[in-house]
């Protein structure tokens, strides 16, 4: 049965989270420096659970660490080390972690930026936006087991739609790099993501879920014009005019996935707009794509990335 709310694409995080008391919870949100991860991560503060910023940039970092404080007097806000492009860092990370963890918030990622690789060779886009997170994910599942009852949040896009995830060339090395390709490619992994680890982590009682946060202006564009954003928009969305979120507007997916009893034992699916997303028609930008939501390619790229990850 597909999953519906009282919320919807205005509904800000602040909304969504209200009347939950998360005090005994503690959190990890990647990407939490700036744009919807701020707002994810000062939402779940406002509702009192203790939060870890996971951040490339300590200073961006500690600034919106203090923010939050100032803004939600939770003082339980915290800010470490995270470039999920680099699996030293990662599996640091990983390691200075103890005891539980109730949600773990994968919201970091780059966009539509020139070809770049890190050390392994892997296309970075794809390295940051899930094998960094999957590697992240996994090295914190026993935190999520011994919470009993945690959620994982993959923050998934639109640009799913684009493309599948093309196990015979996921790096770009016999085809020709488009950078809208490749980000789409990932995307379509965070959804995938869900699926396999719900499956995989049942046992444990972690659930995990995608979702589209919607179109929002973060530091997440920074490699595309907006000339660029509005000429992709028009070519994917046809007809359909997609108005722009405000940053709490955006986080409210996210925050309602890891937070709402409503999504209790709730595993495997994709949401936009805080209810879960009806299949895509084609000649629109909303919806799921069949290929993001196939238990085979999920399978698969698990054991893809247990294989690069180690």
């Amino acid at each position: 049965m597909r999953v519906t709310t009282p919320f919807n694409a205005t509904s800000t995080a602040a909304e969504v989270v209200q009347g939950i008391d998360l005090a005994a919870k503690r959190a990890v949100v990647t990407g939490a420096s700036s744009g919807i991860g701020v707002e994810t991560a000062r939402a779940l503060a406002g509702a009192g659970a203790e939060v870890v910023l996971a951040v490339r940039d300590l200073e961006a970092g500690e600034r919106a660490a203090a923010d939050i404080a100032r803004t939600t007097r939770n003082e339980r806000v915290a800010v470490r080390k995270l470039d999920l492009a680099d699996l030293g860092s990662v599996r640091a990370f990983v390691a200075a972690w103890k005891g539980p963890l109730h949600i773990l918030v994968n919201n970091a990622g780059v966009m539509a930026c020139p070809e770049q690789r890190t050390r392994e060779g892997w296309e970075l886009q794809f390295a940051t936006n899930h094998l960094g997170h999957f590697a992240l994910a996994a090295g914190l599942r026993p935190g999520l087991a011994a919470a009993r009852g945690a959620r994982v949040v993959a923050v998934s896009s639109s640009a799913h739609l684009r493309s599948p995830v093309v196990f015979e060339d996921v790096h770009f090395q016999r085809r020709p790099y488009d950078p809208w390709a490749a980000y789409g490619q990932s995307k379509t992994a965070n959804v995938l993501f869900a699926v396999e680890a719900s499956s995989r982590w049942h046992g444990d009682g972690v659930t995990a879920n995608a979702l589209m946060p919607g179109a929002i202006h973060t530091g997440l564009q920074r490699h595309v014009s907006e000339e660029e954003l509005d000429r992709l928009r028009r070519q994917m969305g046809g007809a359909q005019v997609i108005p722009w979120k405000t940053a709490p507007q955006g986080a409210a997916t996210s925050v309602l996935l890891a937070t709402s009893p409503l999504l209790e034992g709730i595993g495997g699916r994709y949401f936009e707009d805080c209810n879960e997303a009806l299949p895509n028609q084609p000649g629109t930008r909303t919806g799921v794509a069949p290929w993001a939501l196939d238990p085979e390619a999920a399978s698969r790229l698990w054991a893809l990335s247990e294989e690069a990850v180690g």
